[in-house]
């Protein structure tokens, strides 16, 4: 299998608000800069978008590493949440309906097709890559 490595990062002016998302991915050396932006939206909509359009783009079943700053989007996958969530059909531990259900059910058909390994990365650092998309989600706020 081909491997990906994928960085994210979304961004909110106010939360909610107009918002953006930014992607890098990376295959064999190649660096491809996606973004793209909502006028009414929230941070973690963003987030969860930023990984979503990224895995979309990838025309075969891939092992991709995920890089993101957002503890919503990593934790749902390595603290198991949204198995969790899939088992309670859809609620939280609370049996309060999962917020960007929606979403989070397209970004796991993605990870059923590709092997994807989520890893958390500190935001607003010294991460280039993390910066960079950051950066692509801020300008790609409308």
């Amino acid at each position: 299998m081909d491997e990906v490595t994928i960085y994210t990062d979304g961004a909110c002016s106010g939360n909610p608000g107009p918002g953006g998302w930014g992607s890098v991915l990376i295959y064999k050396g190649i660096k491809r800069e996606i973004s793209g932006g909502q006028k009414e939206t929230t941070n973690n909509i963003m987030e969860i978008t930023a990984v979503l359009e990224a895995l979309k783009l990838l025309k075969h079943p891939c092992i991709v590493n995920v890089y993101s700053d957002s503890a919503y989007v990593v934790n749902c996958f390595t603290q198991g949440w949204i198995y969790n969530w899939i088992k309670k059909g859809w609620k939280t531990s609370n049996n309060e309906p999962v917020k960007n259900k929606d979403l989070w059910e397209e970004l796991y058909k993605l990870t059923k097709i590709h092997k994807v390994t989520f890893n958390k990365v500190k935001g607003h650092s010294d991460n280039e890559l993390n910066n960079k998309c950051d950066e692509l989600a801020r300008n790609a706020i409308p």
